[in-house]
């Protein structure tokens, strides 16, 4: 098989050199053979069953898309593995949500804290849920952990900015989260319309493939779907999704890679689960040598019948009693090697399954019984990079997007009286969003860590104060105010001796 294999991947010169001299022929072709780079390119009987795809993002992408994603979304509902993944991290991306830091610039350049902390109490006003869901259901947070949790199941989501007419706030803007089934994948365009644009996958591309507008279903809560899509311009769209190649245009489940995995364990796990149930059934077998009953064939009992097999079907229950009939006998079968090696199976799949979404075992198992401190801290930092990568991705894509449109809807509606914000508009926008803190394992070795840092000016006190997820100004602020109320309070106690010492 091999030989006839090279012979086939001989070339003209090979094959008349092969022919005059045998030997030096294949001489020849295995030096060639040996001096190839990867293995991995070979075409060798080893990966003959290997030929992958190699096409445009989209080419390969589409025809799975929608599978890919009902699977995700199947294991999101019956598989706690797929459930930890995602619960991570919500937990540990959005938590209690991220909190703005307004800082905008006067003309001197100096930061103006007072019009910050207006700008601030308007977006936190504006977060409840009655004036930022267009549903009035959910709030900034809540849709914040929605984006986190559709991202990685669906590989996307959307959120469409819309107006809000019965706002007491003032501010005429609200957000509407979508699904990515609502965009309209069978429509396609790929003749250039009068703009200049192209259709694919129902989203209208420019000849950058930058996204200029979205077709979007009419769909009921129910699933259907009323009418024509709607063309939506791509400015009142945050199309959230994670973009892996560049002709990439329609999103993909982050859970694709991990998803065959994931169902395995979990159906491993149901038949270990269920031979454990057998396993602990004791049940009473009574053969009879003498027929009971009555006279004639009705009296024997017949059994349902399996209509896959034509056999008939038994239960086996605990404590089960039961009577055989004259001539009947019991094989049991006793599956062996599922219950002794099944932590260790589930255990090594878990790990791949979370190491695929970058995340350790730990994070997604909360089993610590295998760690020490080392070992763990190590892991703990590895996932803060996976969840700080995840932070700044809902930053940029998501937070920061919609305090800009919120503080312009303020300034429009008056909320804010600023007279050149148009003018300096991002000297006002200027902002930061501080993502929820993160505990360590031992807080004292932390604690002694970043005194030192801030001593030898190796970091900030604003840095520390941040990845701990506060706002260094408010600490301050507390902390000072906190000192001069104990200087005061032991000044009056002092006060309060004398004077009794003094009597």
């Amino acid at each position: 098989m091999e030989q006839k294999q090279k012979r086939n991947n001989l070339n003209i010169l090979d094959k008349a050199i092969s022919f005059i001299a045998p030997r030096a022929g294949f001489e020849r072709l295995a030096w060639r053979n040996a001096a190839r780079s990867y293995d991995s390119g070979s075409t060798n009987r080893l990966n003959s069953g290997w030929t992958p795809v190699n096409a445009p993002a989209e080419t390969v992408n589409q025809t799975q898309r929608d599978l890919l994603r009902a699977r995700a979304r199947d294991l999101e509902r019956n598989a706690d593995i797929a459930e930890a993944i995602v619960g991570a991290f919500e937990r540990n991306v959005v938590g209690i949500g991220m909190q703005i830091q307004a800082k905008p610039f006067k003309k001197d350049g100096t930061e103006d804290k007072e019009l910050a902390q207006k700008m601030e109490d308007i977006f936190y006003d504006w977060s409840n849920k009655e004036n930022c869901d267009v549903a009035g259901e959910l709030c900034f947070e809540e849709m914040q952990e929605m984006i986190v949790r559709r991202k990685i199941v669906d590989g996307g989501i959307l959120a469409v900015m819309s107006d809000n007419p019965y706002s007491k706030q003032g501010i005429q803007f609200m957000l509407q989260l979508r699904e990515v089934d609502e965009i309209d994948g069978n429509k396609f365009s790929y003749q250039l319309n009068e703009n200049g644009n192209r259709i694919i996958n129902g989203i209208e591309v420019n000849k950058y493939n930058k996204p200029v507008a979205y077709w979007l279903k009419n769909i009921t809560p129910d699933g259907l779907q009323i009418g024509e899509s709607q063309r939506v311009a791509a400015s009142r769209v945050l199309y959230i999704r994670k973009k892996k190649r560049p002709s990439q245009i329609r999103e993909v489940s982050k859970l694709a890679s991990t998803a065959d995995r994931i169902r395995d364990v979990n159906e491993y796990s149901e038949a270990v689960s269920i031979k454990e149930r057998v396993l602990a059934c004791l049940s009473v077998f009574i053969k009879k040598t003498i027929p009971g009953g009555g006279v004639g064939r009705g009296s024997t009992p017949t059994n349902q019948k399996d209509a896959s097999t034509g056999y008939g079907t038994k239960t086996l229950a605990p404590g089960m009693i039961t009577e055989l009939q004259p001539g009947d006998d019991v094989a049991s079968v006793n599956p062996s090697g599922q219950a002794s090696n099944a932590k260790e199976f589930i255990t090594s799949q878990q790990r791949l399954s979370a190491s695929g979404q970058g995340l350790s075992y730990e994070a997604a198992s909360r089993d610590m019984s295998q760690v020490n401190y080392s070992s763990a801290r190590q892991g703990m930092l590895e996932d803060r990079k996976t969840y700080e990568s995840e932070q700044e991705f809902l930053k940029r894509h998501f937070c920061r997007p919609v305090y800009r449109e919120v503080i312009t809807q303020a300034v429009l509606a008056g909320k804010l009286h600023i007279p050149d914000f148009f003018e300096n508009k991002e000297n006002y926008l200027y902002h930061n969003w501080i993502a929820p803190g993160m505990s360590w394992i031992d807080p004292q070795k932390e604690v002694n860590a970043n005194k030192v840092a801030l001593e030898t000016n190796q970091t900030t006190l604003a840095q520390i104060c941040s990845q701990n997820g506060q706002d260094w100004r408010e600490v301050a602020t507390q902390r000072a105010e906190e000192i001069n109320f104990m200087n005061n309070l032991n000044k009056k106690k002092g006060q309060k001796n004398d004077k009794e010492t003094k009597e």
